[in-house]
């Protein structure tokens, strides 16, 4: 079958078909009898490509295939025919999308973690109900955190053929918090690594902060001896105390009498209060 032959064809069946459609799928309408390969239904697709160059149309490939959409210098006259108003994304939902389209997998903490905010869960409800992003695996790390990717889903409703389409972070400026544009910097050992924390790593570090709370102990009391002599008789003689008298029984069962009285027998008044 010859291309010009097999464009009408192709054409009805992207304008027919809800879903962009692969080359896989366009070739599966033919049969054998036809003699259609694919390097012809790709030719075909090549030709009404060009076919498309100054209308208002355009054939456009995405993730999931080929489609004809409505090319964007006249999409705002277009948009007037529909009566609903498209649908507006806050800035939370937009950020949490760039950074798992830009650093997939990533998990829910990981974001909280660049954005320095929590993470909605009606946020991820979103994108899930609308197929921009899936999970994709477990975090190996205790409490097994979900990894978010994007989906084709995403990429055909960006017009995206691939991830290696998106503009590169360089280019992102639209962001004017500096501290949440999505340029790659390292995040900590704690939440990126892979496996297990080591549990002699982690015994290590826990001696080693042992360590240094005990030569903390030590300084401490090094330096208040010294303050505590200071605080003494300044003309007491630096020798050592004489032994304590020692004392007879009756003397110590005698009191003295010059001894002075309890404070609360001094003034009952002020420890009954």
């Amino acid at each position: 079958m010859q291309i010009e032959q097999l464009k009408p064809i192709v054409e009805a069946a992207l304008l027919a078909s809800t879903q962009p459609m692969t080359v896989q799928q366009l070739g599966e309408l033919f049969n054998e009898a036809d003699e259609v390969s694919r390097e012809q239904v790709a030719r075909a697709l090549e030709a009404l490509a060009e076919d498309c160059a100054g209308r208002g149309v355009e054939l456009k490939e995405v993730a999931s295939g080929f489609r004809y959409q409505v090319r964007q210098d006249v999409h705002p006259w277009i948009s007037r025919m529909w009566t609903e108003r498209p649908s507006r994304y806050s800035r939370a939902l937009l950020e949490t999308l760039a950074l798992i389209a830009y650093r997939q997998p990533i998990t829910r903490p990981e974001i909280e973690q660049i954005r320095g905010v929590v993470v909605s869960s009606n946020i991820i409800k979103t994108m899930e109900e609308r197929e921009w992003i899936r999970v994709v695996g477990y975090r190996d790390v205790p409490g097994k955190p979900a990894l978010f990717g994007t989906t084709r889903a995403f990429l055909d409703y960006f017009n995206l053929k691939s991830l290696d389409q998106l503009p590169p972070l360089s280019e992102i400026r639209d962001l004017e918090d500096p501290q949440l544009r999505f340029e790659p910097e390292p995040l900590p050992a704690r939440v990126v690594r892979d496996l297990p924390i080591d549990p002699d790593e982690e015994l290590l570090h826990e001696q080693d902060a042992a360590d240094a709370a005990a030569d903390d102990y030590h300084t401490a009391t090094a330096t208040e001896a010294p303050a505590a002599s200071e605080s003494g008789d300044a003309g007491s003689d630096p020798s050592p105390p004489a032994e304590p008298p020692t004392t007879t029984a009756d003397e110590a069962a005698t009191p003295a009498a010059d001894a002075e009285p309890d404070a609360a027998e001094q003034d009952p008044e002020e420890y009954r209060a």
